[in-house]
């Protein structure tokens, strides 16, 4: 049945001080958006300080806000595929820890990505990154079980994390702390080919042979959807445009994503710093479009 999940945003704190990033927080307030993401950003700053946690409930505080839905840190040494054992031990942690900082700020979704394929990882088989990646959710669903956090794996272009791979995981666990992150930009990359060597997806399957393009990420992702994405680009490159200035169709995907039953949070993932774009844009374009 659809209906219609709180709206969320997120925005890039990176570089900023307490005054800017107050400042950007009461924005979003004063656009009537009250609703925003705990970033990695945010949460490897409670890592480095946990004295921070307490800035960030005073930022909300004063400004209105609350954190609804987070993002945990990724990259090489921080996603749940990572096989060299002398680091998944420090990564297993961190995850941890940022189950834990999502709690202390009254966040229960985070996603954390199930991770790509660089050349780092070259010596081992998709098969044997699967296995390194269902580990590592072994040893955190106990801990979000625990806090009453679900995680949401996301669909990028790698084939790590295509759909079939991500509800392989969903079906191995069947966990109610397990589900799906939905990101628009990601699925529109891999819809089709579009004819271009330089294509995000291209690159990223250059070892793995054909990239398997697929129009249908949306419809088989969306019984398990717990949050999403939302951004829009030109079949290329991973932009993270204001939806209406890339090509998706975005009438037809917010009424599918509307059913998917599990949905906790639409979420706002444009690049905060895009040219000719203002938080007073931004809110308005994700109101009209959630409806």
């Amino acid at each position: 049945m659809p209906h219609t999940p709180p709206l969320t945003h997120s925005f890039a704190y990176e570089n900023m001080t307490d005054r800017t990033r107050q400042f950007i927080m009461a924005e979003f307030a004063a656009n009537g958006e009250h609703n925003l993401v705990l970033t990695e950003t945010l949460i490897r700053e409670v890592m480095k300080n946990p004295r921070f946690v307490k800035t960030l409930m005073k930022d909300l505080n004063d400004t209105g806000t609350r954190f609804f839905d987070a993002h945990a840190p990724f990259g090489t040494t921080e996603d749940l595929d990572l096989p060299f054992g002398d680091q998944r031990r420090g990564m297993i942690l961190r995850q941890k820890l940022a189950l834990e900082i999502c709690s202390e700020l009254e966040v229960d979704s985070i996603t954390i990505h199930v991770g790509n394929t660089p050349e780092a990882f070259s010596a081992f088989s998709l098969d044997q990154l699967h296995e390194f990646v269902l580990r590592s959710l072994e040893e955190l669903l106990p801990t979000a079980a625990s806090l009453g956090i679900t995680i949401a794996i996301e669909n990028i272009w790698f084939p790590t994390n295509i759909p079939e791979k991500l509800l392989a995981f969903i079906e191995h666990f069947q966990s109610p702390n397990l589900g799906l992150c939905f990101d628009s930009g990601h699925a529109n990359l891999m819809a089709r080919d579009r004819g271009s060597k330089d294509a995000n997806p291209v690159q990223a399957w250059e070892r793995f042979g054909a990239v398997h393009y697929d129009a249908d990420i949306l419809g088989k992702m969306l019984p398990h959807i717990t949050t999403c994405h939302l951004h829009d680009n030109n079949g290329l490159h991973d932009e993270h445009l204001l939806p209406g200035r890339g090509e998706i169709e975005w009438e037809s995907l917010i009424a599918k994503l509307k059913a998917a039953p599990r949905l906790k949070c639409i979420q706002n993932e444009i690049h905060s710093f895009n040219p000719g774009t203002s938080i007073a844009d931004t809110c308005r374009v994700f109101r009209s479009l959630v409806g």
